[in-house]
């Protein structure tokens, strides 16, 4: 029965390989889930959590996944909206990967709400004065995106598609996918940007607070350019573990080679920008607060110099010389470098966009106090990852993720060739362009 589920023309690991790969995984999972319950059952005083941290860790992990899940949506508007029709080949597990990121990152927020029953509050009674409303719609509209955009992969399913209904709905939704990808970009550029104004309208929080362009802060136009710049290593991160994991070969090179280039360019633009707006606050808006950079990276070890260096220029300048450079991104290992900088890059800059503007001290009598997590929280925040995993082995063993993957590893089967694919073969073309341009965004 299992065989019949996978796709054809690709071989999967045996059935108990795979379910001891799950139950290592569901053991944490269920630790996740317990100190959840904990969360939600006990409240809030089961986090560490005090009058200097409101948000903490929870907080990081959400930004974050929403940074790192932004190569979902840049990569299906470069693939619908800006033609590169070669990333048809890697969209796929690029909404996937979205899928799990901003479904992780609406958990942590419940999670983090702490009465998971009145979530529907956020709706019902908005708060049309916060940010973090309009965060909350375009972040749960924007998953509703993801997951009308995931349907048609699962619809592709052996055994699925042969129902004609679904058959149907699969390729009518793929007729549309490319204004469900368009309305995934512009519902992506409002809740990144309002996440990073959020931060950037903070006055009382001299790390955080930039001056505006019109009614929006720096930090909302950084947030998004980020997230499209260094979310797209995420997807080409996971592409390759899951390469070294499957010990296969799943997208073509000139198919990651293009991705990586891109990435790389919108990371170099990124990081000038960025540099301009971190001198204009060192040297404008927080003199005008009677504060220097000193202030904010010379009083503590943890959140010194090395830090802001770290962000800007060993992972933020190295993987966009690197991504932008043809011998770079071509040289395997150094462009594997370059994506894993990118992402802890885009990470740290979240880390400190959170924790250091709670950790700096804004009163004169004031220090700096490092903030310590809870063991539940570590289990919440490793809770998505472990949820991200197992979805990714049931998609990849059941669904048709990679559509080069049949042919980058050939395997010998019983199942007759057609016609059209013996053309194909002879004519030198690729076989699986049908079924890849009708891929989901």
């Amino acid at each position: 029965m299992d065989a019949a589920l996978i796709p054809k023309g690709v071989k999967r690991c045996p059935m108990w390989q795979f379910l001891l790969a799950l139950g290592v995984v569901g053991a944490v999972l269920a630790w996740g889930v317990y100190a959840m319950l904990l969360c939600w059952i006990k409240g809030l005083n089961q986090t560490n959590m005090n009058d200097y941290y409101g948000f903490a860790l929870w907080i990081w992990a959400d930004l974050a996944v929403i940074a790192v899940g932004g190569g979902a949506f840049f990569t299906g508007f470069l693939r619908y909206v800006i033609g590169k029709n070669e990333l048809k080949n890697i969209i796929n597990y690029a909404v996937l990967i979205g899928f799990i990121c901003y479904s992780s990152a609406l958990l942590i927020l419940a999670i983090d709400v702490g009465q998971p029953l009145r979530n529907w509050f956020i709706f019902w009674h908005a708060n049309i004065h916060s940010m973090l409303t309009e965060v909350a719609f375009c972040l749960s509209c924007y998953f509703g995106v993801l997951c009308i955009e995931y349907i048609p992969l699962i619809l592709e399913n052996r055994q699925i598609d042969k129902v004609p209904f679904f058959h149907n709905l699969s390729h009518n939704l793929h007729e549309t996918m490319a204004l469900f990808a368009a309305t995934g970009a512009f519902l992506s550029f409002f809740h990144q940007g309002s996440l990073g104004g959020v931060a950037g309208v903070m006055f009382g929080r001299p790390f955080a607070f930039r001056e505006h362009i019109l009614v929006w802060p720096y930090t909302f136009f950084l947030f998004t350019w980020s997230a499209a710049a260094y979310g797209p290593c995420f997807t080409l991160l996971v592409t390759w573990i899951t390469e070294k994991i499957t010990r296969k070969k799943l997208v073509k090179d000139n198919v990651i080679e293009l991705l990586a280039k891109i990435s790389g360019w919108m990371i170099l633009s990124y990081i000038i920008v960025k540099g301009i707006d971190t001198s204009y606050w060192a040297n404008i808006t927080a003199k005008s607060m009677g504060l220097s950079l000193h202030d904010f990276y010379g009083r503590n070890w943890f959140y010194g110099y090395w830090m802001l260096f770290t962000e800007l220029v060993i992972c933020g300048v190295v993987p966009a010389v690197i991504l932008i450079t043809s011998h770079g991104r071509k040289t395997a290992w150094l462009r594997v470098t370059a994506i894993t900088l990118g992402v802890v890059g885009v990470c740290l800059n979240r880390w400190v966009m959170v924790l250091q503007i709670m950790a700096t001290p804004v009163m004169t009598f004031d220090k700096f106090v490092l903030y310590y997590p809870s063991w539940q929280e570590v289990a919440t925040t490793i809770l998505p990852v472990a949820y991200g995993i197992i979805l990714i082995l049931i998609s990849y063993r059941y669904l048709p993720i990679f559509p080069q993957e049949a042919e980058l590893n050939p395997i010998d089967t019983n199942e007759p060739v057609s016609r059209e694919t013996a053309i194909d073969a002879d004519a030198g073309t690729d076989s699986t362009d049908t079924a890849a341009d009708m891929a989901p965004a």
